[in-house]
C-alpha cells in the first residue's frame, strides 16, 4: 500500500508531501470561520491557540490523504460518493479542521489529477491537483472547518529523511511555501503550514545523515531548516501558523547497539514524534504567536515499540509522551497539534493506547489539538475512520475519538461557487496609541524603484473593522502596484483599505502589504492603523 510505513530499529515511518515551483491561479476567499474553529486567523499564547476575538481554539481534525501520491489528489474521489459528501460527513462526525498531505508532483504546471470518478465528480474532471485543493478548502470553509497544508514529500515516489533532495533543493521548497502563502492570502480557511512531514533519523551514529534537532549543522538541522522557511512564509503571510513536527532521533543518526559504545546511544522516537529538545532549542519565528509544535504518534500496527511490551504497560505512556513532546504542553512553553495519530485497532493493546492518549490530550476546548491518521481506509498500517467502502464509519475508533471532537460551526460562503457580500459595519480602533507595531522588509531594489513589504500588527485588544493602513513614502516614491489591501495615493501619503474578503484585522492579527514603487527607495514612516499611530 501507498500509505504502509517502514519500520527501522525503534524507528517507524508515516507518509506524504512536498511543494514545487508554480504559477497559481486566482485565489478563492472564505469569510472568518465562527464557533468550533473561532473567528478570523489564528495565533498562539502560551500553550494556547487563540482566535482573532482571543478565545480558545480547539482543532479536532483528520487527515484526507492522495494528494501526495501519483494520484496527486484527494483517494476516494474514485468512489460512489460526491468529495462534497466527504466533507459532509467529517464536519458532521464532528471533525473542524482538514490536515491536506501534498507533494510537489501535484503542484508542478501541467500536473493531472487521477482516480476521479467521472459520473460522481464531473466538475472535477479536467482540473489540476491545486485547482480541484481550491474547490475542497472553499467548500470546507462554508462548513466552518480548517485546513493545513502539510508538506509529505519532495516528489510523490516517497518520503525523505530531510526536507530536500538532489532534485528538490531548500531554495525550492522555501520559494513553493512562500508560492502557496500568497496563493491562499486572504482566506482565513487557511490557516498554516505544516512544514515537513516526519524528518527522521538516517545513518548509523557517529556517521550520521538524517534530520537533527539542535546539532548546529545548517544541512541536517531540522529546528534551523524550521526557522529559515518558516520566517519566509511570515514574511508573505505573517497570519499562518507553523507547524513543526519533531525529528526521530535528535542526533539525526541510528544508534549503532553493536560498538559496545553507549555514548553513540540515545533515546529515538517515531519519526517526526520527537521533540525532546526542543525545549533546550526553541524554533524562533520572526513574529510572535505563530509557533505550534506538532508530534506523530502511533500503535503496534505500525512499529511494535519496545514500550507497549513494557512490564508496566499502559501507565508507562504517559512518562513516554511527556517526555517527547507532552512537556512543550504542560510546562506552558507552546500550543501542540497532533498531526498525525492512528491505528487498525486490530491488537487489543492499540485499543488501550488510543484511549490513554486521548485521555491525555484532555477534553474541552482547553485540550491538546489534533488530526487523526486518517480519514481514508487504504492506510495500510492503519486503516481509516471510513470504512472500505468509503461510507460507513469505523465506529470502534470513533466512539474512542468522539468525546474529544468539536464540532464546526459558522463558516463563511464557498468562493468556488459565491461572491462573499459585504456588510456595512461600524469602524472601530485599534485602542488609541501604540495600538500597532510595524516591521519593514526591503525586498529588492534598482535603478529607479524598489519592492517592499510593510507588516501591520493589530496589538490592540479590539479588532480594526473595517481596517485601513496610512503611511507616508519618501518624497519622489510612487506606489505602482500593491496587494493584499487596495492602495490609493496623494503626493507622499499612501492609504490602504482592506479587501472586501478581509475586512476585519483581529486583536493580535498582522496584514502584510507588499508593493512595487517608483523612486527612491525607503521604509514607510508615520504608519496608522485606523487612528492608531503604530510604533516600529
Amino acid at each position: 500500500m501507498t500509505q504502509l510505513r517502514k519500520a527501522f530499529g525503534l524507528l517507524a515511518a508515516a507518509v506524504v508531501a512536498a511543494s514545487g515551483l508554480v504559477t497559481f491561479g486566482a485565489t478563492g476567499q472564505v469569510a472568518a470561520a465562527a464557533g468550533g474553529t473561532g473567528t478570523g486567523y489564528l495565533h498562539t499564547s502560551g500553550n494556547k491557540i487563540l482566535d482573532s476575538t482571543g478565545a480558545t481554539v480547539r482543532l479536532t481534525g483528520i487527515n484526507w490523504f492522495g494528494m501526495e501520491t501519483d494520484n496527486k489528489t484527494f483517494h476516494g474521489l474514485w468512489s460512489s460518493r460526491t468529495w462534497r459528501q466527504q466533507l459532509d460527513q467529517m464536519a458532521q462526525l464532528g471533525y473542524n479542521t482538514l490536515r491536506v498531505p501534498f507533494s510537489d508532483d501535484a503542484l508542478k504546471p501541467g500536473a493531472t489529477a487521477t482516480g476521479i470518478n467521472d459520473y460522481t465528480n464531473p466538475d472535477l474532471i479536467g482540473l489540476s491537483p491545486l485547482q480541484i485543493l481550491d474547490k475542497v478548502i472553499g467548500y470546507a470553509g462554508t462548513k466552518g472547518m480548517r485546513v493545513i497544508l502539510d508538506r509529505h514529500r519532495p516528489t510523490s515516489a516517497g518520503q525523505t529523511a530531510l526536507w530536500y533532495t538532489a532534485g528538490v533543493p531548500e531554495s525550492t521548497w522555501i520559494n513553493d511555501w512562500k508560492t502557496l502563502a500568497q496563493h491562499y492570502a486572504g482566506n482565513t480557511t487557511v490557516i498554516g503550514a505544516d512544514l515537513h512531514n516526519e524528518p527522521h533519523a538516517e545513518g548509523t551514529n557517529p556517521a550520521a545523515t538524517g534530520a537533527c534537532w539542535g546539532c548546529g549543522d545548517t544541512a541536517r538541522d531540522w529546528r534551523l531548516a524550521a526557522e529559515r522557511a518558516g520566517n519566509a512564509i511570515l514574511g508573505v503571510q505573517p497570519n499562518w501558523l507553523i507547524f513543526v513536527e519533531g525529528v526521530s532521533c535528535p542526533s539525526g543518526g541510528l544508534s549503532n547497539v553493536w560498538d559496545g559504545d553507549p555514548s553513540n546511544d540515545e533515546d529515538c522516537g517515531w519519526w517526526g514524534g520527537n521533540l525532546s529538545k526542543a525545549g533546550e532549542f526553541p524554533v524562533r519565528l520572526s513574529v510572535p504567536g505563530r509557533l505550534v509544535y506538532s508530534p506523530h504518534e502511533y500503535a503496534t500496527s505500525v512499529y511494535n515499540q519496545p514500550w507497549f511490551s513494557a512490564p508496566d504497560y499502559p501507565a508507562n505512556l504517559t512518562a513516554i509522551w511527556d517526555h517527547y513532546w507532552g512537556y512543550l504542553y504542560k510546562q506552558n512553553i507552546a500550543p501542540l497539534m497532533m498531526g498525525e495519530f492512528g491505528t487498525t485497532l486490530a491488537n487489543p493493546v492499540d485499543k488501550v493506547w488510543l484511549e490513554k492518549l486521548m485521555a491525555y490530550t484532555g477534553t474541552g476546548v482547553n485540550g491538546i489539538s489534533f488530526t487523526y491518521w486518517s480519514w481514508n481506509p487504504n492506510s495500510g498500517d492503519t486503516g481509516g475512520i471510513l470504512n472500505d467502502d468509503w461510507t460507513t464509519v469505523n465506529q470502534a475508533k470513533q466512539s474512542i475519538l468522539q468525546p474529544y471532537l468539536i464540532p464546526p460551526a459558522g463558516g463563511g460562503p464557498d468562493p468556488t461557487t459565491t461572491t462573499p457580500a459585504t456588510t456595512p459595519t461600524t469602524p472601530t480602533t485599534g485602542g488609541g496609541t501604540g495600538g500597532c507595531t510595524t516591521a519593514w522588509k526591503l525586498d529588492n531594489s534598482w535603478q529607479g524603484g524598489f519592492q517592499g513589504s510593510l507588516t501591520v500588527t493589530n496589538t490592540a485588544t479590539t479588532a480594526v473593522n473595517p481596517w485601513t493602513v496610512v503611511f507616508t513614502l519618501p518624497a519622489g516614491a510612487t506606489v505602482a502596484s500593491g496587494w493584499n489591501g487596495t492602495f490609493t495615493q496623494s503626493g507622499t501619503t499612501v492609504t490602504v483599505s482592506a479587501p472586501s474578503y478581509s475586512p476585519s484585522l483581529g486583536a493580535g492579527a498582522a496584514v502584510s502589504l507588499g508593493f512595487t514603487a517608483n523612486g527612491p527607495s525607503g521604509a514607510p514612516s508615520a504608519v496608522k492603523l485606523g487612528a492608531a499611530a503604530c510604533t516600529t
